[in-house]
């Protein structure tokens, strides 16, 4: 980071939903690096961010110069979660915030979005223009649409208010301190603990759910904080913008390289009875590099080997979230 990030952030108040979340930890700890003192963590236990009242003492008691709204809540495992609670808690958090955030005249609010929200047949690679061009796919369209609506509330508002907040779309996130619990870990973790625990116990066949054929983009979680932390520093506009690692990767070739690195050489056997979701998803982050000079800079491989060297040194080996509000937006 440079002093010119230093600079930007290090004498604001900032309130980051979702501090305590995998991705919020990370925000949290890089602010800190940056020299700001005055951080707010918001906790379900003390405020509950689905009520207006909540978010009303909370602002009015920091008076925060920035919002950064990382909180969501997802129905997870996928078809056996509660969409329902899901779609209402995202929406009600988001709608919230934005419009007392808008009263109390916050300086600038980032909202992040996610990359399942994108229609089930736009053109690879992803472009935020088509955000809005047809349903996300199942199985998690309720929770899909709940996370782009609030493009359209952050638009007018914008446009009715100068209401200073952006809209950011990350693509699948992981890394070290990511949540490894078998029942509701992604893609990443999942693989990661699968075998690394095939090659501490000797193992000789690992099944993965799926075919394998499916491909997706992943950005190691510092890449994707700092994308967030230089959007909020040099971004004001109101067309959304990814943030992506720019690479696509087919799920079996993610996999042979997370066996590899984990020292697992048994058989992997895919089993298609799980579904793949989307056939391909890969964000266009053209807009990310253009308006703010966002690149990623971890290759996967990179990121995988320290994800799995953490994983091993952590003793992780049933990691649950702290706090359901906490659980950052995951594609």
């Amino acid at each position: 980071m440079t002093e010119q990030k230093h600079a930007a952030f290090a004498e604001k108040r900032i309130v980051v939903t979702g501090g305590a979340g995998f991705l919020g930890r990370v925000i949290v700890r890089k602010l800190r690096e940056l020299g700001c003192r005055e951080i707010t963590v918001p906790r379900r236990a003390t405020c509950d961010l689905t009520r207006a009242e909540a978010i009303a003492r909370l602002l009015d008691q920091v008076r925060p110069n920035v919002l950064l709204h990382l909180a969501s809540t997802i129905d997870n495992p996928p078809g056996r979660g509660d969409a329902a609670e899901s779609f209402r808690n995202n929406v009600l958090m988001t709608t919230q915030l934005i419009d007392a955030a808008c009263k109390l005249r916050i300086e600038k609010m980032v909202c992040l979005g996610s990359a399942s929200s994108y229609p089930a047949n736009a053109p690879v690679p992803l472009r935020e223009d088509d955000l809005f061009a047809g349903l996300p796919a199942p199985p998690r369209i309720a929770y899909a649409i709940a996370k782009r609506l609030p493009l359209i509330q952050v638009q007018a508002y914008r446009e009715r208010y100068g209401f200073r907040c952006i809209f950011l779309i990350p693509t699948n996130f992981y890394g070290p301190d990511d949540n490894f619990d078998p029942e509701t870990c992604f893609v990443i973790p999942s693989l990661v603990r699968k075998f690394v625990e095939a090659a501490e116990t000797g193992a000789t066949e690992v099944t993965v759910g799926g075919t394998g054929s499916a491909t997706r983009d992943f950005m190691h979680v510092e890449d994707c904080a700092d994308g967030i932390l230089l959007a909020a520093e040099r971004y004001d506009k109101a067309e959304a913008v990814n943030l992506g690692s720019g690479s696509e990767v087919r799920i079996d070739e993610l996999a042979r390289c997370a066996a590899n690195l984990a020292g697992y050489a048994g058989r992997i056997r895919w089993d298609a009875s799980y579904p793949d979701g989307p056939a391909r998803r890969l964000l266009d982050t053209s807009r990310a590099e253009r308006e703010f000079g966002f690149l990623a800079q971890r290759s996967l491989q990179d990121g995988l080997r320290e994800t799995i060297d953490w994983y091993r040194a952590s003793g992780c080996r049933s990691a649950a979230l702290a706090d359901p509000q906490a659980l950052a937006s995951r594609a």
